[in-house]
């Protein structure tokens, strides 16, 4: 792909997060959409948090390709290193996470992550632009171009940080309403709990060394 399709190709995209960003903020006259929010607001939902961070990443890939553009240049160093440590540590592991681990759970017994109430709440297509929609982009970009990877245990460490900081959210808004985020929380044990949250990060893990390589195989 040229450098001028990949530029559009990363702006319809970006566009596409922030139409989605914007239709789900959009829930102030919507009482049933508020209840939802309740209790920690819409941030309180990984997958919520996981569409403001690639619409934080294709920005900053749009960025990166104006800038080449502009100045001529092959590499804006600082922009292209943060736009490859966003990519590799976190925009392709939390949404190939959030797209396995959903649909996981739906399949299971879909009470444990979306109840059937919802359906009536949020149109089906919204379900799949948030839990479906949100992989095959980030697959197309591991392709799209090389990404330099950071050290294993660099790239290991800003993961765990950041799933600490998610789990923690987690607990402070269970301990300050007495609810949890996902129902699926609610039927677990401490213990179970704990191994949930280990077995998540494990799975991330995996997904954040199957991206590098695949990124290593492909470049």
């Amino acid at each position: 792909m040229t450098e001028a399709s990949t530029c559009i190709y990363h702006f319809l995209v970006l566009s596409w997060y922030i139409f989605l960003n914007y239709y789900i903020s959009q829930s102030g006259g919507d009482l049933q959409k508020s209840k939802i929010f309740q209790n920690g607001g819409q941030w309180k939902y990984l997958t919520l948090l996981n569409l403001l961070l690639q619409a934080i990443f294709y920005g900053v890939a749009c960025l990166d390709n104006v800038l080449k553009r502009v100045t001529r240049k092959k590499d804006i160093k600082f922009i292209s290193a943060f736009r490859d440590l966003l990519f590799t540590t976190l925009a392709f592991p939390v949404s190939t996470f959030v797209f396995l681990s959903f649909w996981a759970l739906y399949l299971y017994d879909r009470e444990l992550v979306y109840s059937k109430v919802l359906d009536n709440v949020f149109p089906k297509w919204l379900n799949h632009a948030v839990h479906t929609c949100i992989w095959p982009p980030s697959l197309i970009e591991l392709f799209l171009r090389p990404h330099n990877y950071p050290s294993k245990k660099k790239g290991l460490s800003l993961l765990a940080v950041s799933a600490l900081a998610y789990i923690g959210r987690v607990l402070w808004i269970y301990s300050e309403t007495g609810t949890w985020v996902y129902p699926v929380f609610a039927k677990l044990s401490p213990v179970g709990l704990a191994a949930f949250f280990s077995l998540s990060y494990l799975l991330i893990a995996s997904i954040y060394l199957l991206g590098e390589k695949l990124n290593h195989w492909k470049w």
